[in-house]
């Protein structure tokens, strides 16, 4: 298992009303069926080459389905001199939860 700082739910939900940065790794068709509201869309396989689109400032927190892609992509960012950091449960545990999300292309 990789050494990858990770946080739940609850604790992102606290950040994310503090203006964190999420980024979302999941394929385009998942995140247009319902995102986080703010989470910035880098499928995980472009990652590498869009790795210049993520702010390079504070914590990232990385979020997928359940959380193994995620993991992987804050693994690869880390390794890039970004705090990313995973988000456990994913988006379905954040839909599992009762919290909102919001469809489509755009983050909000």
């Amino acid at each position: 298992m990789s050494s990858v700082p990770e946080i739940d739910l609850s604790e992102l939900e606290r950040l994310l009303a503090t203006g964190a940065v999420l980024v979302d790794v999941r394929e385009d068709d998942e995140y247009a069926d319902g995102h986080v509201a703010g989470a910035l869309h880098i499928a995980l396989s472009t990652i590498p080459e869009r790795v210049s689109e993520i702010p390079s400032s504070g914590p990232i927190y990385v979020i997928c389905a359940l959380g193994g892609r995620s993991a992987r992509a804050a693994e690869f960012l880390r390794s890039q001199g970004l705090d990313a950091i995973n988000v456990a449960g994913g988006t379905n545990g954040w839909i599992d939860s009762g919290r909102r999300v919001v469809p489509g292309d755009s983050p909000v």
